[in-house]
């Protein structure tokens, strides 16, 4: 846990629970009360793997310009990583998806429509080059590294050691800030819930494929009933930590259906995250049930709901959410 007093910062929450708020599994109080990062990470074919992502107790993909998906890895574990990334570009959805965990947001520059959101004092954020895509300094910019092994764009990283060095140099917190961290997230349950309560309105989905969500990534689960997860794919292939070679998977997997729009001509695009009468679909345990979501302001979680009108009870484990533009549905195989 690193441990540092910030002067003119909000003041640290102070977390009592050994329970992890993003994952429903026993921590330390001192790692509860740690502040996330939230990274953003590449889909592109030529940056996989990625350095730390099997750190991600939270994984959202987003599509992005282009018909390519992005993705943001909410890391509450960090400290002793030496490589993060690679690390790629922002847009402004992320940061209001950032926004539930109160995370340092780690990113190598961004767009205009970001400029507003991200000065407040709610982000606090480390860029790898110049802000907003129009200049000016940007944040932290000189605690990141380019390797040697891969071509940019795809070789930018930053260090544990360098996220410290810079949030101590700008002032930012590493523990949660009471006022912009909410401790309830995710209704988890027991390790052993199912979705056999909710009988043949339970669809089987030992395949959860969205091809059609992100057809660049063609992010795909394969259900392990061995170990009770969702193992993630990517481009046809599993979808790796570069740091230990292990595969990615997820306890359970959110399909958040959410209305968007293009915001120019040169296709940057624009979610609704805020919203009361969207639906999706939760798999966990080789199945999936319909629900709907609602969230109605910046710092409050994202809640999903049964079509009973319940929230949703998740299994203990890691969480992976795909925000899918309105009209784009996953397909489920037996």
């Amino acid at each position: 846990m690193i441990t540092q007093n910030t002067a003119g910062a909000a003041l640290p929450y102070q977390n009592t629970s050994n329970i992890s708020v993003y994952t429903g599994l026993p921590v330390t109080t001192a790692q509860a009360n740690q502040r996330p990062l939230a990274v953003m990470m590449p889909t592109d074919r030529a940056a996989q793997p990625s350095y730390g992502i099997s750190r991600a107790d939270i994984l959202y993909e987003v599509m992005e310009e282009g018909e390519i998906s992005r993705q943001m890895a909410i890391i509450p574990q960090w400290e002793d990583l030496s490589r993060i990334g690679n690390l790629r570009s922002c847009r402004l959805y992320y940061i209001y998806a950032a926004k539930e965990w109160d995370p340092i947001l780690i990113h190598f520059g961004g767009v205009g429509y970001m400029k507003g959101t991200i000065d407040g004092p709610d982000m606090n954020n480390l860029s790898g080059t110049y802000e907003y895509g129009i200049g000016g300094a940007a944040p932290g910019a000189g605690f990141f590294f380019r390797s040697a092994d891969r071509s940019a764009p795809h070789n930018a990283y930053i260090s544990a050691a360098g996220i410290i060095k810079a949030a101590k140099r700008l002032g930012y917190s590493l523990s949660l800030r009471s006022g912009y961290y909410n401790p309830k997230h995710f209704n988890f349950g027991s390790p052993d819930n199912t979705l056999d309560a909710y009988g043949a309105s339970a669809r089987t989905a030992n395949i959860v494929d969205l091809r059609k969500i992100f057809p660049y990534s063609k992010s795909k689960f394969l259900y392990d009933p061995a170990s009770g997860v969702y193992l993630k794919q990517i481009h046809g292939r599993a979808q790796t930590d570069a740091i230990n070679g292990k595969q990615i998977s997820f306890a359970n997997v959110i399909i958040q259906n959410t209305k968007w729009r293009k915001m120019d001509k040169k296709g940057y695009l624009g979610f609704d995250m805020l919203g009361t009468t969207q639906d999706g679909w939760y798999c966990t345990k080789g199945k999936a049930i319909h629900i709907t979501w609602k969230k109605t302001s910046d710092y409050e979680p994202t809640r999903y709901y049964d079509d009973n009108g319940n929230e949703i009870t998740m299994t203990p484990g890691k969480t992976y959410i795909g925000i899918a533009q309105q009209g784009r549905q996953p397909i489920f195989t037996p």
